[in-house]
């Protein structure tokens, strides 16, 4: 993504539709195969930010895992899954966990036209959401992999609640 390009989202209100896990795995390899210059300009979830660009994440599944825990842990980390970035691969461009949740809530509705009913728990919008073991705004950043979903709340319904 070319700073200009990133611009041009901006000035056009383009949604960039990303999947964060793809960032700890393509850090493994994406230098080799795109350059050293331009590897600098993948994953510019910081950027995107920064230039009041919606943000939608996604798992990419059956590409990546499923659970959006990992997406936010790689958006927040950058840390790749061989080990070997463990302060993050471009690290300039992590986000907080704050603005991966938003990413994966909010805004993805938002860019579902679903920004009136869902994406933020509030009274008249769906109530989906979950219970998490662990409060990921508090945690060290690197733990967000291990926590798990101890309840699933869908419309309003518990639909899971772990043993």
């Amino acid at each position: 993504m070319r700073k200009e390009d990133i611009l041009r989202f901006s000035e056009l209100g383009v949604i960039a539709s990303v999947q964060p896990y793809h960032c700890i795995d393509d850090g493994v390899w994406a230098e080799k195969r795109v350059g050293p210059g331009r590897v600098k300009e993948t994953h510019p979830y910081k950027s995107f930010l920064k230039n009041n660009i919606k943000v939608a994440f996604g798992t990419d599944w059956p590409v990546a895992p499923l659970n959006p825990l990992l997406g936010i842990y790689a958006a927040v980390t950058r840390s790749t899954v061989d080990g070997k970035n463990p302060d993050g691969w471009i690290p300039e461009q992590k986000i907080s966990v704050e603005d991966a949740i938003k990413c994966y809530t909010l805004n993805s509705a938002y860019a579902s036209f679903e920004e009136n009913i869902k994406g933020r728990i509030e009274a008249g919008k769906l109530a989906d959401f979950v219970v998490l073991s662990e409060d990921i705004l508090t945690i060290d950043p690197i733990r967000i992999k291990d926590v798990v979903v101890e309840m699933t709340i869908f419309n309003g319904d518990i639909v899971y609640e772990r043993e």
